[in-house]
Formats: structure tokens, C-alpha cells, sequence
């Protein structure tokens, strides 16, 4: 099957919450074969494991991280094509007024060039990218 779907952070995150949401479980469970993630999304989930003291739930965040997203979902690099991709958009939105969180433009751009559809529980945080699909699960 070929990927169809960029998983952010928050999305990912959603089963180690207390109160997972059932819908982005299913989701998750039923495009697993056509999804992956990108790499800043892969530093900011060992960034947010660091930051908790060491303990069952540091161990707990650290082992889906390898045991399910690294193993689950391909990893995409943001390349020269993303690189390109996200300056061009990062100055078109800074000479509107609307700089983009420099994180959110990385994954961004991995989606764009990747023609992959950015799946996000923050869609209004990539709204003003131009021609980037995007799909909320949460909602």
C-alpha cells in the first residue's frame, strides 16, 4: 500500500494520553499501512520524554516511541525538496504578517514534497500554508 497520511505529534501522542480518543485509535489502527511520520515529529516526542523525571511513565513514553511509532511508521527526512519548499512558504507567509512556528513549517514541508496529507489535531496551526492537505482526526 502507498503512504497516504503524515502523522503529527499530537496524533501520535493520543494513546499514551489518560483518555485516549477512540475515533484517533481506530484511525491510527486502520492507516497504519498507509502512514508515516517525520523526523521533527520523532525529536519532538524524545524531546517531551526527556523532559519527564525518570520513572513508569518516562519508560512507558520512551517504549512506544521504539516499539510503536519507530517500528509502525517510516520515519521522512526533511530533505534539500522540503527545504526548498518550506523557505519559499515560510517567506510568502512572513511578508503576509504570518510567520509559521519554524517546527510546524518542517512538517509541513515533509508532508508537501512527500504529497502526503498532514494529519493534525492543530489544523489552525497549518491552515495558512498554501496547498497543504490536511486532515484533523480529533474532530
Amino acid at each position: 500500500m502507498r503512504l497516504r497520511y503524515l502523522l503529527d505529534t499530537n496524533i501520535l501522542s493520543e494513546p499514551l494520553s489518560k483518555s485516549p480518543d477512540k475515533k484517533v485509535l481506530r484511525l491510527l489502527n486502520e492507516h497504519a499501512n498507509e502512514s508515516a511520520t517525520a523526523a521533527p515529529v520523532i525529536h519532538e516526542l524524545r524531546y517531551g520524554s526527556k523532559l519527564l523525571q525518570p520513572s513508569r511513565r518516562r519508560a512507558d513514553v520512551e517504549r512506544y516511541i521504539d516499539e510503536v511509532v519507530l517500528r509502525v511508521y517510516p520515519v521522512l527526512a526533511y530533505d534539500q525538496a522540503a527545504a526548498e519548499w518550506h523557505a519559499e512558504e515560510r517567506a510568502r507567509l512572513h511578508k503576509a504578517g504570518k510567520p509559521p512556528p519554524h517546527f510546524d513549517g518542517l512538517i509541513a514541508a515533509i508532508a508537501k514534497v512527500n504529497r502526503l496529507v498532514l494529519v493534525t489535531a492543530n489544523v489552525k496551526d497549518f491552515r495558512a500554508f498554501k496547498d497543504l492537505a490536511v486532515e484533523n482526526w480529533k474532530a
